[in-house]
Protein backbone atom coordinates (compact mmCIF):
# COMPACT_ATOMS: atom_id res chain seq x y z
CA UNK A 1 0.00 0.00 0.00
CA UNK A 2 1.35 3.37 -0.36
CA UNK A 3 2.09 5.23 2.17
CA UNK A 4 0.37 8.32 3.08
CA UNK A 5 1.38 11.76 3.08
CA UNK A 6 2.08 12.87 6.43
CA UNK A 7 -0.30 15.42 8.37
CA UNK A 8 0.74 18.95 7.52
CA UNK A 9 1.79 20.96 10.63
CA UNK A 10 0.22 23.76 11.27
CA UNK A 11 1.23 27.07 13.78
CA UNK A 12 -1.96 28.96 15.51
CA UNK A 13 0.29 32.00 16.15
CA UNK A 14 -3.42 33.58 17.72
CA UNK A 15 -3.43 30.36 20.08
CA UNK A 16 0.16 30.35 20.62
CA UNK A 17 -0.10 34.24 21.04
CA UNK A 18 -2.66 34.14 23.43
CA UNK A 19 -1.32 30.91 25.89
CA UNK A 20 2.26 33.53 25.98
CA UNK A 21 -0.41 35.93 27.40
CA UNK A 22 -1.76 33.59 30.23
CA UNK A 23 1.94 32.12 31.14
CA UNK A 24 2.94 36.04 31.34
CA UNK A 25 -0.19 37.29 33.22
CA UNK A 26 0.04 33.98 35.98
CA UNK A 27 3.92 34.99 36.24
CA UNK A 28 2.88 38.68 36.48
CA UNK A 29 0.39 37.81 39.03
CA UNK A 30 2.79 35.68 41.72
CA UNK A 31 5.59 38.05 40.99
CA UNK A 32 3.66 41.19 42.45
CA UNK A 33 1.72 39.12 44.81
CA UNK A 34 5.24 37.86 46.21
CA UNK A 35 6.82 41.23 46.32
CA UNK A 36 3.82 42.16 48.13
CA UNK A 37 4.84 40.27 51.13
CA UNK A 38 8.29 42.87 52.23
CA UNK A 39 6.35 44.37 54.58
CA UNK A 40 4.24 42.96 57.33
CA UNK A 41 5.55 39.12 56.31
CA UNK A 42 6.17 36.74 57.89
CA UNK A 43 2.72 36.94 60.19
CA UNK A 44 3.85 36.58 63.59
CA UNK A 45 0.44 34.95 65.36
CA UNK A 46 -0.29 36.57 68.83
CA UNK A 47 -1.39 32.87 70.06
CA UNK A 48 -0.27 33.57 73.89
CA UNK A 49 -1.57 29.73 74.26
CA UNK A 50 0.84 28.43 71.40
CA UNK A 51 4.21 30.79 71.39
CA UNK A 52 6.09 28.04 69.56
CA UNK A 53 3.32 27.90 66.10
CA UNK A 54 5.99 29.46 64.01
CA UNK A 55 5.62 32.27 61.73
CA UNK A 56 3.17 32.39 58.91
CA UNK A 57 4.78 32.94 55.27
CA UNK A 58 1.71 31.20 53.18
CA UNK A 59 2.28 30.95 49.63
CA UNK A 60 4.30 32.03 47.84
CA UNK A 61 7.13 32.19 50.31
CA UNK A 62 8.60 35.72 51.57
CA UNK A 63 11.16 36.86 49.51
CA UNK A 64 14.36 37.12 50.75
CA UNK A 65 15.19 41.05 52.17
CA UNK A 66 16.79 43.63 49.59
CA UNK A 67 20.60 45.06 49.83
CA UNK A 68 19.92 48.32 49.09
CA UNK A 69 23.55 50.14 47.46
CA UNK A 70 23.73 53.65 49.11
CA UNK A 71 25.14 56.67 47.17
CA UNK A 72 26.88 57.58 49.92
CA UNK A 73 29.62 56.16 51.75
CA UNK A 74 30.65 55.03 48.30
CA UNK A 75 30.18 51.25 48.09
CA UNK A 76 27.80 51.35 51.44
CA UNK A 77 24.76 49.02 51.71
CA UNK A 78 21.93 48.30 53.91
CA UNK A 79 19.50 45.13 53.97
CA UNK A 80 16.11 45.31 54.46
CA UNK A 81 14.48 44.81 57.58
CA UNK A 82 18.27 44.92 59.62
CA UNK A 83 17.44 48.39 61.68
CA UNK A 84 16.33 47.41 64.66
CA UNK A 85 13.17 48.30 66.07
CA UNK A 86 12.67 51.43 69.12
CA UNK A 87 12.41 49.61 72.36
CA UNK A 88 9.14 51.76 73.95
CA UNK A 89 8.03 48.97 76.60
CA UNK A 90 9.40 51.33 79.10
CA UNK A 91 7.15 54.25 77.57
CA UNK A 92 3.93 52.97 77.30
CA UNK A 93 1.49 50.72 79.62
CA UNK A 94 1.53 47.10 78.95
CA UNK A 95 -1.13 45.68 76.75
CA UNK A 96 -3.60 43.66 79.05
CA UNK A 97 -4.61 41.91 76.12
CA UNK A 98 -2.77 41.45 72.67
CA UNK A 99 -4.25 44.35 70.06
CA UNK A 100 -4.60 46.92 72.38
CA UNK A 101 -3.75 50.44 71.52
CA UNK A 102 -0.40 51.50 73.23
CA UNK A 103 -1.31 54.47 76.23
CA UNK A 104 1.83 56.63 76.77
CA UNK A 105 3.15 56.44 80.80
CA UNK A 106 4.08 60.18 80.07
CA UNK A 107 4.33 62.83 77.00
CA UNK A 108 3.68 61.23 73.85
CA UNK A 109 5.46 64.15 71.37
CA UNK A 110 8.65 64.09 73.64
CA UNK A 111 8.79 60.07 74.03
CA UNK A 112 7.69 60.00 70.32
CA UNK A 113 5.04 57.61 70.42
CA UNK A 114 1.74 57.53 68.89
CA UNK A 115 1.22 60.19 65.89
CA UNK A 116 4.36 61.79 66.69
CA UNK A 117 6.34 58.11 66.60
CA UNK A 118 9.48 58.54 63.89
CA UNK A 119 12.01 55.66 62.09
CA UNK A 120 15.56 55.39 63.22
CA UNK A 121 17.04 56.88 60.09
CA UNK A 122 20.61 57.11 59.21
CA UNK A 123 21.97 60.16 61.67
CA UNK A 124 23.92 61.81 59.04
CA UNK A 125 23.13 64.45 56.70
CA UNK A 126 20.75 63.71 53.39
CA UNK A 127 23.39 64.47 50.56
CA UNK A 128 22.83 66.06 47.10
CA UNK A 129 23.57 64.02 44.06
CA UNK A 130 25.85 66.68 41.82
CA UNK A 131 28.26 67.16 44.84
CA UNK A 132 27.89 65.26 48.04
CA UNK A 133 26.60 68.01 50.13
CA UNK A 134 24.14 68.66 52.36
CA UNK A 135 20.89 69.30 50.40
CA UNK A 136 18.58 70.80 53.52
CA UNK A 137 21.10 74.26 54.63
CA UNK A 138 20.09 77.55 55.86
CA UNK A 139 20.08 80.30 53.49
CA UNK A 140 22.87 81.72 55.22
CA UNK A 141 24.94 78.78 54.34
CA UNK A 142 23.56 78.20 50.78
CA UNK A 143 25.15 81.21 48.56
CA UNK A 144 23.23 82.26 45.52
CA UNK A 145 19.99 81.12 47.38
CA UNK A 146 17.63 84.34 48.53
CA UNK A 147 13.79 84.96 48.57
CA UNK A 148 12.21 86.02 45.65
CA UNK A 149 10.87 89.91 46.31
CA UNK A 150 7.20 88.77 45.16
CA UNK A 151 7.11 85.87 47.67
CA UNK A 152 6.59 87.01 51.25
CA UNK A 153 9.70 86.56 53.83
CA UNK A 154 9.20 86.05 57.34
CA UNK A 155 12.48 86.58 58.67
CA UNK A 156 12.49 88.76 61.48
CA UNK A 157 8.21 88.39 61.98
CA UNK A 158 7.39 86.91 65.50
CA UNK A 159 6.14 83.22 65.82
CA UNK A 160 3.08 82.29 67.82
CA UNK A 161 1.98 79.01 69.11
CA UNK A 162 -1.69 77.30 69.81
CA UNK A 163 -1.88 79.36 73.17
CA UNK A 164 -1.45 82.75 71.39
CA UNK A 165 1.77 82.80 73.02
CA UNK A 166 4.99 84.64 71.15
CA UNK A 167 7.86 82.38 71.46
CA UNK A 168 10.48 83.86 69.54
CA UNK A 169 11.74 85.44 66.19
CA UNK A 170 12.26 83.94 62.57
CA UNK A 171 16.11 84.42 61.57
CA UNK A 172 16.48 82.29 58.78
CA UNK A 173 15.21 79.41 56.30
CA UNK A 174 16.23 76.70 55.31
CA UNK A 175 15.91 75.42 52.06
CA UNK A 176 16.19 71.75 49.92
CA UNK A 177 19.25 72.54 47.29
CA UNK A 178 17.79 69.55 45.04
CA UNK A 179 14.15 70.19 45.26
CA UNK A 180 14.13 74.64 45.25
CA UNK A 181 11.76 74.42 48.15
CA UNK A 182 11.69 75.54 51.52
CA UNK A 183 11.87 72.64 54.62
CA UNK A 184 11.96 75.02 57.83
CA UNK A 185 11.88 77.97 59.35
CA UNK A 186 14.43 78.77 61.97
CA UNK A 187 13.13 80.68 65.23
CA UNK A 188 15.30 82.10 67.89
CA UNK A 189 12.92 80.85 70.56
CA UNK A 190 12.90 82.38 74.16
CA UNK A 191 15.64 81.82 75.91
CA UNK A 192 18.15 81.94 73.05
CA UNK A 193 17.72 78.42 71.55
CA UNK A 194 17.35 77.37 68.09
CA UNK A 195 13.99 75.54 66.88
CA UNK A 196 13.55 74.59 63.42
CA UNK A 197 9.71 74.59 62.57
CA UNK A 198 8.49 72.44 59.57
CA UNK A 199 7.83 75.30 56.52
CA UNK A 200 4.48 72.99 56.12
CA UNK A 201 3.33 73.22 59.70
CA UNK A 202 3.49 77.15 59.76
CA UNK A 203 1.42 79.69 58.79
CA UNK A 204 2.29 82.86 57.67
CA UNK A 205 -0.06 85.75 58.21
CA UNK A 206 -0.87 88.73 56.61
CA UNK A 207 -0.79 90.69 59.72
CA UNK A 208 3.14 89.83 60.19
CA UNK A 209 3.41 87.11 62.43
CA UNK A 210 3.68 83.63 61.90
CA UNK A 211 1.45 80.84 63.45
CA UNK A 212 2.92 77.29 64.52
CA UNK A 213 -1.17 75.63 65.63
CA UNK A 214 0.32 72.59 66.11
CA UNK A 215 1.93 73.39 69.48
CA UNK A 216 1.92 75.18 72.77
CA UNK A 217 4.71 77.33 73.94
CA UNK A 218 5.94 74.74 75.94
CA UNK A 219 6.16 72.10 73.76
CA UNK A 220 7.60 74.28 71.48
CA UNK A 221 10.10 75.32 74.15
CA UNK A 222 10.97 71.66 74.17
CA UNK A 223 11.06 70.39 70.42
CA UNK A 224 13.72 68.62 69.53
CA UNK A 225 16.90 70.29 68.53
CA UNK A 226 19.90 69.58 66.11
CA UNK A 227 23.71 68.76 66.08
CA UNK A 228 24.88 71.23 64.06
CA UNK A 229 23.76 74.94 63.07
CA UNK A 230 23.93 74.62 59.69
CA UNK A 231 22.81 70.91 58.18
CA UNK A 232 20.17 68.44 59.78
CA UNK A 233 20.57 64.56 59.77
CA UNK A 234 18.07 62.45 58.65
CA UNK A 235 16.78 61.22 62.03
CA UNK A 236 16.85 64.94 62.88
CA UNK A 237 14.37 65.30 59.90
CA UNK A 238 11.71 62.70 61.16
CA UNK A 239 12.20 63.84 65.07
CA UNK A 240 11.30 67.23 64.41
CA UNK A 241 8.26 66.39 61.70
CA UNK A 242 6.82 63.82 63.94
CA UNK A 243 7.09 66.08 67.06
CA UNK A 244 5.36 69.09 65.52
CA UNK A 245 2.92 66.39 63.13
CA UNK A 246 2.00 64.49 66.17
CA UNK A 247 1.11 68.07 67.92
CA UNK A 248 -2.51 68.08 65.60
CA UNK A 249 -2.88 65.11 67.88
CA UNK A 250 -1.36 65.12 71.51
CA UNK A 251 -0.93 68.89 71.55
CA UNK A 252 -3.85 69.01 74.44
CA UNK A 253 -6.22 66.16 75.68
CA UNK A 254 -8.85 67.74 73.56
CA UNK A 255 -7.12 67.01 70.44
CA UNK A 256 -6.84 63.36 71.63
CA UNK A 257 -10.04 62.71 71.63
CA UNK A 258 -13.06 62.13 68.94
CA UNK A 259 -15.00 64.83 67.17
CA UNK A 260 -18.25 63.42 68.02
Amino acid sequence: MPTPPPTPVFLDLAALSLYLFFAFFAGLVFYLHRENKREGYPLVPDRSDRPNFGTIHGFPETPPAKVFRLHYPPGATVTQGDQPERDISALVVEDPYNGTPITPKGDAMRDGLGAASYAMRHDAPDLAYDDNLPKIVPLRAAPGWHIAEEDPNPIGRSVTTLDGATVGTVVDLWTDRSEYVLRYIEVDAVGGRRVLVPMFLATINDDGDVRVVSVTASQFAAAPGIKSPEQITLLEEDKIAAYFGGGHLHATPERSEPLV
